[in-house]
């Protein structure tokens, strides 16, 4: 069976809070990349009725309504919990939090370690309702899988976020950066528990990034071994095979990627559950040292009551506005 990778972000326009990237990988049939069919059994989407089976949606819809968190937290910790290197047999979920950052780089833990709202050791995040049974679910389905999978995660707060700003001139070279992080990987893809799957072939599927259509020097700079070869280009799709890796990979570029594949929507649900977490604690921090102050999500004109209520706690704390307000 083929790897298939789904990347997605969350927070990308906010002004405060991080930016959330993260990669889900599984092992899929080759006629049925998109993954609904095989999941089918074990997994259901926004517009099925709720009979039990895992919901696994775009994450903008899982998140609508009410009992959104509690929909979103249930399936981003079954698939979270699926990683043995992530997460102990019998999580303490106000303190193993940290370690799904933990999944990302390196530059980004020493980033997220310098935040002054997230403290590993008080981490806020409720229980979902329901989790244990539908755990039950999700491990049946990815022992039909064959018990495989890999998420990775990126996180990037305001300080990195201003950084690579100033000296680039555009966020949208944080989706790159991520993204490059991410495919740098996948040559590599496909040992787990003592068996070698590494020479499966790779789908790596993504939405579009900010409506462009040329991915061809992202994708050399993140294959640096290989040498890309486009083979469609356009509105509807951009696609690539990258030759020379050893294994064969594609590398796919949709708009509304998450509605197609299965591996997309879960990385947005894990994406938007893990910023959800963060705003969390960035809100909880702050209502410490400005009594009364409502909650934000981050995004722009909330956003901006909410830091000019904060400006005298951060004074007294000596933070600088690059360490809270995202430019851009």
């Amino acid at each position: 069976m083929p790897w298939v990778v789904g990347i997605d972000e969350a927070g990308y326009g906010p002004n405060l809070g991080p930016l959330v990237q993260a990669a889900v990988a599984l092992r899929l049939p080759e006629n049925d990349p998109a993954g609904w069919d095989t999941l089918r059994p074990w997994v259901r989407r926004c517009h099925e009725r709720d009979d039990g089976r895992l919901l696994i949606d775009d994450s903008k819809k899982v998140y609508a309504g009410a009992k959104g968190f509690q929909r979103l937290a249930c399936a981003a910790r079954c698939g979270l919990l699926v990683i043995p290197e992530a997460l102990p047999k019998n999580p303490d979920w106000s303190n193993t939090i940290w370690n799904l950052f933990a999944l990302s780089s390196e530059e980004t833990l020493a980033g997220l370690r310098a935040e002054c709202w997230l403290n590993k050791n008080e981490l806020i995040s409720p229980e979902p309702v329901g989790y244990e049974d539908q755990f039950g679910r999700h491990a049946a389905m990815m022992s039909h899988l064959g018990g495989i999978s890999m998420t990775r995660t990126m996180l990037v707060a305001a300080p990195r976020f201003n950084r690579r700003i100033d000296e680039t001139g555009s966020k949208a070279t944080l989706l790159a950066d991520g993204l490059i992080e991410v495919l740098r990987e996948v040559p590599h893809l496909g040992r787990v528990a003592g068996i070698d799957y590494s020479a499966e072939p790779v789908l790596v599927v993504c939405d579009k990034q900010g409506g462009r259509n040329f991915y061809g020097p992202l994708l050399q700079e993140a294959f640096p071994d290989g040498w890309i070869v486009p083979e469609r280009e356009g509105a509807a799709e951009s696609r690539y095979r990258v030759a020379g890796l050893g294994r064969e990979v594609a590398v796919v570029f949709r708009p509304k990627a998450d509605g197609d594949s299965v591996c997309v929507a879960l990385a947005s649900m894990v994406c938007k559950y893990l910023r959800e977490v963060c705003m969390m604690q960035f809100n909880a921090f702050w209502q410490k040292h400005v009594p009364g102050l409502k909650p934000t999500a981050g995004y722009p004109v909330d956003a901006k009551r909410f830091y000019a209520e904060i400006q005298p706690a951060m004074v007294k704390l000596g933070l600088q506005p690059d360490a809270v307000w995202r430019k851009k």
